[in-house]
């Protein structure tokens, strides 16, 4: 039996992530419209009628875009805290409920045979978290829309045996680009996103733990691109003797389609 993850759709145009183990099938944010969910479960091999939650990791229109859709259509329990549910019940229209699930941040359960483990994060939303997945003695982590990590986060995710984790944008893009002196502040502030830099620099740390793998994630179309982030992490990485491809292997994630299909054993 194995633990599968997939990154259907990563940037800030929308963000939706699969993980699946034996019996359940698990759709981590859904920030596009329903039926491009669907066709992106379809293209790796999972149907929409299978899936067995959906989880939220905040309420930004990126990550809960198709949610509420979602949810009417298969009958599916979306699942978020307190704060997140206050801030997006009215941006997803109506949710049987029995199907409005609330989980405690830093408390794990079990969806099924897959346990979840929330945790929060500093980003400028009401309350963010993000998830570790725990199956049989495997793990599995998404750690994106942070504005900087720390111990307690590195601990908590360090153990995993693969991460996604955000790779937002090149700081030389971001400040020499188009967007406003407010965004800009926004996007660099503790509450808004890794950069590739910070990217790097935090894999220096998940490195002393059990990660084998780790997806980039939720770059920026306007202040980044997938080869230009793995450059950078990779760079930073060499340069402080771990060998990628052998010591810990980096892939990307996508804006427009899926990533590579990981079966975790």
């Amino acid at each position: 039996m194995d633990f599968r993850v997939c990154s259907l759709f990563s940037g800030s145009s929308g963000n939706s992530t699969y993980i699946g183990a034996e019996k359940t099938h698990i759709l981590v944010d859904a920030g596009l419209p329903g039926r491009n969910i669907v066709a992106g479960l379809k293209q790796v091999g999972i149907d929409g009628r299978d899936l067995t939650g959906i989880l939220i990791t905040h309420e930004h229109s990126d990550h809960i875009r198709g949610a509420g859709v979602l949810s009417r259509k298969f009958n599916l329990p979306i699942y978020a805290n307190e704060g997140t549910w206050e801030a997006m019940d009215a941006k997803i229209g109506r949710v049987a409920p029995n199907n409005r699930r609330v989980f405690d941040n830093n408390m794990d359960f079990y969806i099924d045979d897959i346990n979840v483990q929330p945790y929060e994060i500093p980003h400028d939303a009401a309350d963010p978290v993000g998830f570790n997945f725990c199956f049989q003695n495997k793990k599995i982590s998404i750690a994106t829309d942070l504005g900087h990590t720390n111990s307690k986060i590195i601990k908590t995710v360090m153990d995993s045996d693969l991460v996604i984790l955000e790779a937002n944008h090149d700081l030389d893009m971001l400040k020499a680009g188009p967007y406003p002196v407010y965004l800009k502040k926004r996007i660099l502030g503790r509450k808004g996103h890794l950069s590739n830099e910070d990217s790097g620099k935090t894999l220096l740390e998940l490195i002393k733990g059990s990660v084998t793998h780790v997806l980039l994630a939720h770059l920026s179309k306007q202040n980044n691109y997938p080869q230009l982030a793995y450059q950078t992490v990779t760079d930073i990485l060499e340069s402080n003797g771990v060998r990628v491809g052998r010591d810990i292997l980096v892939d990307m994630t996508y804006r427009d389609r899926a990533s590579n299909f990981y079966h975790i054993r």
